[in-house]
């Protein structure tokens, strides 16, 4: 017996076909009320059941393909056998498959939309949750100082592989994805150096004890747009 939709998989599902119908229209109009409006119409969903999926127009329309792109990518790393790969292959492999999973001319445009001033705090939102999908994709558990500072270096990575990903026409962008993680797992092993040394330990035992007690938020699961797993 098949298992009945719940209004959370009906909202969903509602999110997904405007955005598919959407897409075609964003290299011309961007992320934009026209955009919203032609998705809405050639999806055939009603118009209140729309409002409802995105409450606040193209902001929440520009989400939701964001989110829907790391909910498609965690299923697909789910898929994988990471087993024997380097964990610095697995990180590398979780951003080329977010970007794989992307359209570039819709991200072209939302790069754009989210610039702008009034959208730019849920650009960044937006940036964070890719970050820490991709850490939870590849099996993080840390819920102290740690789950900052991973987040918000994978941030930085991944921001920078999005923009040459964006103007790469000779596919160089896996090499360019290898330099950027070598990067970071040198400033990792500078850091085990420092946290092994006298004064890394002095400092663990003083002013480190500062971030002890620093914890992970809760993550939330009704961030506007977002589409669930």
């Amino acid at each position: 017996m098949a298992k009945r939709k719940s209004e959370q998989d009906h909202l969903a599902d509602t999110k997904r076909a405007i955005i598919d119908a959407a897409l075609p229209h964003v290299m011309f109009d961007g992320w934009s009320d026209a955009t919203l409006e032609a998705a809405i119409a050639e999806s055939s969903v009603k118009a209140d059941l729309a409002k409802l999926a995105f409450p606040r127009g193209p902001l929440d329309l520009a989400l939701g393909y964001h989110y829907q792109g790391d909910a498609d990518m965690r299923k697909a790393m789910a898929a994988l056998d990471l087993s024997e790969m380097r964990y610095s292959d697995r990180v590398a492999k979780a951003i080329s498959m977010r970007l794989e999973l992307a359209d570039k001319e819709a991200v072209r445009r939302g790069m754009a939309f989210f610039a702008l001033p009034q959208n730019a705090g849920d650009g960044t939102r937006a940036l964070w949750h890719t970050a820490d999908a991709i850490w939870e994709s590849l099996g993080d558990t840390s819920r102290d100082y740690n789950w900052y500072t991973k987040r918000m270096t994978l941030s930085a990575v991944y921001s920078a592989c999005v923009l040459f990903w964006l103007g790469d026409e000779a596919g160089e962008t896996e090499a360019f994805i290898a330099r950027r993680i070598a990067n970071v797992m040198s400033f990792e092993k500078t850091k085990a150096k420092f946290r092994n040394s006298p004064f890394g330990k002095q400092f663990s035992a003083t002013f480190g004890k500062i971030f002890e007690n620093i914890k992970a938020p809760d993550a939330p699961d009704d961030l506007p747009g977002k589409i669930n797993d």
